[in-house]
Order: C-alpha cells, then structure tokens, then sequence
C-alpha cells in the first residue's frame, strides 16, 4: 500500500522489485512544476517590477505623490545620484524620501493616477 500511495505522490509507475524507473520520467513533474511557478509566479512578478521602475523614472517636480506609509505631498526637487526625492508636505516642511518610497503619482496636470504596478 505505501508504495502505491508514493507512486501517486511521484507520479510514476510502483516499483515491484524488478526494473527500476526511468530518471528521466521522474524528473517530469519537477520540470512540470518549475513551468507552472515561472509562468503563474516569477514572470508577472519580474513584469510588475518593470513597470514600477518605469513608473518611478517618470517622477518629476510637481507630480504630487503618495509615500508607501500614507504620506501625501507634491515633488520639490529630485536628487538622481543619490535616487531621493524631495517632497513638501506642507507650506514649509520639506522631507527627503528615498525614491522607491513612493507608492503612487497623481499627475498634477492631468489628475490622471498612476499606480504602481497594476
């Protein structure tokens, strides 16, 4: 019984004492299921990554922002050396965020919102 619940498990044919297995056959479903994690997990995954980098290049003075921990304000001043952003929250507080503490930009001149990564 044992090795016929392992064989379901591994789908491959019970061993019942004579030819072994072929190897080949039994790295099918490992490469099976690498497939299914590089097309339902690591490519998507990789894709919202690229839009998110390509949403943070297109940051410039005057977007007005929200921080990934809530905070609103509108774009000072961009330092791409260092990759920091400048933003003022309020009438004369200003505040240095790193730039991939942005969570999303509201395009002050056409109010259109871009998030990133959906």
């Amino acid at each position: 019984m044992h090795e016929f619940i392992s064989a379901l498990l591994l789908f491959a044919p019970p061993t019942t004492g004579g030819a072994a297995p072929n190897p080949i056959i039994q790295l099918v479903p490992l490469v099976l299921i690498f497939v299914v994690f590089y097309f339902f997990m690591i490519r998507p995954q990789q894709k919202k990554q690229k839009d998110r980098e390509k949403v943070l290049e297109s940051l410039k003075r005057g977007d007005r922002i929200v921080t990934i921990g809530g905070m609103h304000g509108t774009v000072a001043g961009i330092d791409t050396e260092k990759k920091t952003v400048l933003v003022q929250v309020a009438d004369n507080t200003k505040i240095k965020f790193d730039r991939s503490a942005v969570a999303n930009i509201d395009k002050q001149e056409s109010g259109d919102k871009l998030t990133s990564g959906e």
